[in-house]
């Protein structure tokens, strides 16, 4: 763990993950080898299927590699990020507006005007973005990007970084593909692939944001949770005729991509990060 942080980081994610989906994506909320199903929790199967495994995995490594690789001083500095609420609240109004109006205008090139959401879904949007801030927010970013993105970056630079974090960030669901987290058994491997690949793009419109907001992994957690939360309640109610997974991961790659595309021209290919010093 001294030597390769990051090969253990991921290693340790990966293992202890999978192992803790294995019932779950063997059960019949999976492929069915296992004769029974997780029951539904505040609605939904995921919640005993999934968490414990999300909530383990990237937090679990993230905290043991620091403190077995870089002692108490690394545990502070890991923390530190963890509560960096400290941000102007413009990055907060942006966070909370911009995202839904760029997932709702990456679905239109896919043929279909959007539809008026009602009032009970709009009702639903803030305590849903509260719960996916608290489950997946929480559960994945201390690793993903407070642990593997600021070592990523030191080494190869924010974007070369960040597509290296990205596919391996996205392959870790791979096994969910499994289960009815992504419609099995009506699943195949390029919506897999469209996944990871919208993984990559997303993942260096999060680095611009991890850098800009000085590190700060409660907004990085606020990103995310949004993210999930519009294609999980909004999206769906707005774009009914379209399929809530499928067509759901082309309009994030479309978004994420024209994002990313206008991120690395602009800044051309910093994503925010400080000039390094002269060597």
């Amino acid at each position: 763990m001294r030597r390769h942080p990051l090969l253990a980081y991921f290693a340790l994610s990966y293992t202890v993950t999978w192992l803790a989906w294995l019932p779950y994506i063997l059960s019949r909320n999976g492929i069915g080898a296992l004769p029974f199903r997780v029951p539904d929790v505040l609605g939904s199967s995921q919640t005993l299927g999934i968490l414990p495994g999300a909530y383990l995995g990237p937090v679990l490594a993230a905290f043991v590699v620091t403190a077995v690789a870089d002692g108490r001083a690394g545990l502070r500095r890991w923390a530190a990020r963890l509560v960096r609420w400290r941000v102007s609240v413009r990055w907060y109004l942006a966070v909370l507006f911009a995202v839904p109006a760029v997932c709702v205008l990456a679905t239109l090139p896919l043929g279909v005007l959007p539809r008026v959401p009602s009032l009970g879904v709009l009702a639903a949007y803030l305590p849903l973005l509260v719960l996916q801030f608290l489950t997946t927010g929480v559960a994945e970013e201390p690793g993903w990007r407070d642990f593997a993105q600021p070592r990523l970056q030191a080494r190869y630079g924010p974007l070369a970084g960040s597509l290296i974090l990205g596919p391996l960030w996205g392959a870790w669901h791979l096994p969910l593909f499994l289960t009815e987290w992504a419609g099995w058994p009506d699943v195949d491997w390029a919506m897999a692939a469209e996944f990871i690949g919208g993984a990559v793009l997303l993942s260096v419109v999060m680095t611009w944001v991890f850098n800009r907001t000085g590190e700060s992994l409660p907004l990085i957690m606020l990103f995310h949770a949004n993210v999930n939360t519009v294609f999980s309640l909004l999206w769906a109610e707005m774009f009914p005729s379209l399929d809530a997974f499928a067509d759901s991961l082309h309009a994030l790659a479309i978004g994420a991509g024209a994002a990313a595309v206008i991120l690395v021209v602009t800044t051309r290919g910093r994503l925010g990060a400080p000039a390094r010093p002269a060597t």
